[in-house]
């Protein structure tokens, strides 16, 4: 019969050691990389959301409630959310279709045509809205000829959704593009070797592997989308109930000094679209899960 022999002092110290403790010493001796993403984060990302969350939480829950569940607040959270998802989703397709032109075709001005897409990146959004506002009035260059068929843009939420879709094509375009040039052609040309149609190469060799991709654009598209403010200030017409984004009713309760009111709704828009890239995230893992088999 083996005996066991009795832990030694250095065991029953490490087991007596607190939690807290374990992890302090981990974290003194994380390489200086670790330290320095964790100390940038912290000042850049994490102090601030948790500020946040501590200026809302001196409202009292029922204060609270009522104010991120107003009809105001909740016409807002329509008109961006609906909105900005709308927009990254015509995005998604279009996107991937200008990217699918600039990768696979050789055309006059190509490369005019692919720096132009950065264009929303470096232009500033008040002058991006000032243009689009300008363009699509009822007495502007694209805005007249829908003016007789009873469109109107400019000052409308469909002027929101034109701005957004300015400003967040450049993510998806930039996201797909890469991915595209490095997918060999010789597998789409074996599908058609083998009979496959073009529609049918592109549904069941092309998309598979590309659709995370465009998942992660239409993800980063919509972010952009969400936290626009620049250019939708001055398309719309700012009309609570409909076209008033929260970015502008959140800067309307600053101008009234009421920051805790801010504060809440900034929140709920935080927690929203927190949620929406978690779920935009598992259908990317899902989807490359799916390919992987």
């Amino acid at each position: 019969m083996a005996v066991s022999s009795p832990p030694s002092p250095h065991q029953n110290l490490a087991s007596e050691t607190p939690a807290w403790k374990k992890f302090l010493h981990q974290l003194i001796h994380l390489p200086w990389t670790w330290r320095i993403t964790l100390v940038y984060l912290t000042f850049m990302l994490f102090m601030p959301i948790a500020a946040m969350f501590l200026k809302a939480s001196t409202e009292s829950p029922a204060r609270f409630w009522e104010i991120a569940t107003s009809e105001i607040a909740l016409a807002t959270y329509n008109v961006t959310f609906v909105t900005s998802i709308g927009a990254a989703l015509l995005n998604g397709v279009f996107g991937t279709l200008i990217a699918w032109v600039l990768v696979r075709y050789d055309f006059p001005l190509k490369k005019v045509i692919d720096a132009t897409v950065d264009l929303p990146f470096a232009l500033p959004t008040s002058v991006a809205g000032l243009t689009l506002a300008t363009v699509y009035s009822n007495n502007g260059w694209i805005g007249s000829l829908l003016a007789p068929l009873g469109i109107k843009v400019s000052f409308t939420r469909l002027g929101v959704a034109v701005a957004m879709i300015f400003i967040s094509l450049p993510f998806v375009v930039r996201t797909v593009q890469p991915v595209l040039q490095e997918m060999e052609q010789d597998i789409e040309e074996a599908a058609w070797c083998l009979g496959a149609s073009q529609w049918q190469t592109f549904w069941k060799v092309i998309l598979p592997p590309l659709f995370p991709t465009i998942l992660t654009g239409i993800a980063l598209g919509f972010s952009r989308a969400v936290g626009e403010y620049g250019s939708t200030v001055i398309i719309s017409s700012n009309t609570p109930y409909q076209d008033l984004i929260a970015p502008v009713l959140i800067f309307q309760r600053l101008e009234q000094y009421d920051y805790s009111g801010a504060t809440v709704i900034g929140m709920v828009l935080l927690t929203i679209s927190l949620i929406l890239l978690l779920a935009i995230n598992f259908l990317q893992a899902w989807a490359r899960r799916y390919d992987s088999k």
